[in-house]
């Protein structure tokens, strides 16, 4: 080593110089190349951000304080139910909810229907809800010995139910008495075929069960004397016994001597008002129903009947009994003879009176006291 004076040892040494940038980096594509980079980098940045802040939103409990019920019209699209949500304030972005839904959903699909959509359900949990087609049902009940035209009127009162009945009322019969479920925006019409399917299939159910020495021979009679067991008794245990007098009066040749196949007579599918009784006169009366005058049975059913009507003609109890009577609780007597019949006639015919002095008497009683002059 030389020695250095003082002098050159202050001295600052010489720094070298940095090492000059090649040409290939100083070139357009490389610095164009590093732009669309850093481009790329940021744009993955803030797409992983949005992706964050929407699932985060998605997820996260909504703003709808109370349940509350929203309707997902037939046809309508996601962007037309995701708006629909946010105007009713049940999510808070309906974009969100729309791309993050379309997603999730892949091939599947939001279901029509009404929804009951819970206080702060978040939007995934709306979504699996649409998905799931869970929707709101209502029902109607249409109970058994119900004409057409009842049962017609029920579907027409009915509120929620859409849409115009048949101009053409469908067989007597032909609708099965049931409670029917259904969600908002049904049509009636599509209660009546399933009414006329579902009576159907449990008609020819039950008539291919059938006890082989029926006096009956269309799958017709069976409906229609069906029907008239429904209307003569609403007490399950009696419907075979009563089909076994109505079977025992055909292979004898007796008439059938209903009071419900008068009213039908009378009135029709419309029905019997309720202040109106059976008139003695109304025995005599010359229709195609009245089993008192005519032999065998009407020409159609008097009603819908149901299954256990239907089951209680099928395979009717084997007993002689040829009459009935009501026993005035609600049931009847029966009886083999006409003897016995006339007693238990006269037996009724006492308790009705009884009843109908009880009555006047409660309400002569429950009047108030005219005041003296």
């Amino acid at each position: 080593m030389i020695p250095k004076s003082a002098s050159e040892a202050l001295r600052p040494e010489k720094v070298p110089q940095p090492p000059k940038r090649s040409r290939k980096a100083r070139s357009q594509v490389v610095i164009f190349l590093n732009f669309m980079m850093t481009v790329v980098v940021l744009v993955a940045l803030a797409a992983a951000g949005a992706v964050y802040y929407a699932m985060h939103e998605y997820e996260k409990p909504g703003p709808l304080e109370a349940n509350k019920n929203f309707i997902v019209r037939s046809g309508a699209g996601i962007q037309e139910i995701a708006n629909g949500l946010e105007r009713n304030d049940i999510i808070t972005d309906s974009r969100v909810f729309r791309f993050v839904s379309e997603a999730y959903l892949d091939d599947d699909t939001l279901k029509a229907g009404e929804y009951e959509i819970k206080a702060h359900a978040s939007m995934q949990e709306i979504m699996q809800l649409l998905k799931s087609g869970k929707s709101i049902l209502y029902s109607v009940s249409l109970p058994e010995g119900l004409t057409v035209k009842q049962m017609f009127r029920k579907l027409a009162d009915d509120p929620v139910l859409v849409g115009e009945l048949p101009t053409e009322l469908p067989p007597e019969g032909s609708l099965k008495p049931d409670t029917y479920k259904f969600m908002r925006g049904t049509q009636r019409n599509e209660i009546i075929e399933q009414m006329i399917a579902a009576q159907k299939a449990v008609v020819e159910q039950i008539w291919s069960k059938r006890d082989p020495d029926l006096p009956i021979s269309t799958i017709e009679e069976f409906v229609t004397l069906a029907s008239i067991v429904e209307k003569e008794t609403g007490r399950a245990d009696e419907r075979p016994r009563v089909a076994s007098v109505f079977i025992n009066r055909l292979e004898k040749g007796m008439r059938l001597q209903s009071d419900p196949t008068i009213i039908y007579g009378i009135f029709g599918g419309e029905g019997k008002p309720a202040d109106r009784a059976i008139l003695k006169s109304d025995l005599d009366k010359d229709t195609p129903y009245n089993t008192y005058v005519i032999k065998g049975l009407p020409p159609t059913p008097i009603a819908n009947p149901g299954r256990a009507a239907l089951e209680a003609v099928a395979n009717p109890s084997r007993t002689p009994e040829l009459y009935f009577v009501a026993d005035g609780t609600g049931g009847h007597v029966f009886a083999e003879t006409l003897d016995e019949h006339n007693a238990n006639v006269r037996r009724w015919r006492k308790l009705e009176a009884e009843k109908a002095a009880e009555a006047a008497k409660a309400a002569a009683e429950a009047a108030p006291a005219v005041e003296a002059q």
